[in-house]
C-alpha cells in the first residue's frame, strides 16, 4: 500500500515519506496508517477498510496542495473523511491533515 499510495502523490512534486519525513525540503507530505477495521463473515475475511493520514507541511497557502491530494487520492479509489488546517509554531508550517479511507474486497 506504501508504494501506491506514494505512486499517486508523488506527481505533486514534492517529497513524500512514510510516517517520519527525515529530508531538508521545506515542503513536503508524510503519511502513515490509522487502525483498520476487518469485516468478517463465518470467519473469513470479507473486506477491510484502510484508513491513512497524509499530513501536507509548507510554508505557503497549503490549499493548491491540498487540492491536488485530494484529487489524487479520490481517482485512485479513496474517500476523504476528515481535513482540518493547522499553524506549527515551532516550525513556522501550515500542516494540512487529510484522512481518507479505501475498502478492499478480500480474494
Amino acid at each position: 500500500m506504501n508504494d501506491f499510495i506514494e505512486s499517486v502523490l508523488e506527481p505533486i512534486g514534492i517529497p513524500i515519506e512514510y510516517q517520519n519525513y527525515t529530508g531538508s525540503e521545506i515542503e513536503y507530505i508524510r503519511f502513515f496508517y490509522l487502525p483498520q477495521i476487518d469485516f468478517q463473515s463465518d470467519d473469513e475475511e470479507i473486506y477491510n477498510t484502510v484508513y491513512v493520514q497524509v499530513d501536507l507541511f509548507t510554508p505557503w497557502n497549503p490549499h493548491l496542495y491540498v487540492t491536488q491530494i485530494k484529487q489524487r487520492m479520490k481517482q485512485a479509489g479513496f474517500k476523504k473523511n476528515f481535513e482540518h488546517e493547522l499553524f506549527e509554531e515551532d516550525t513556522e508550517l501550515f500542516h494540512y491533515v487529510l484522512r481518507f479511507y479505501i475498502i478492499k474486497e478480500e480474494d
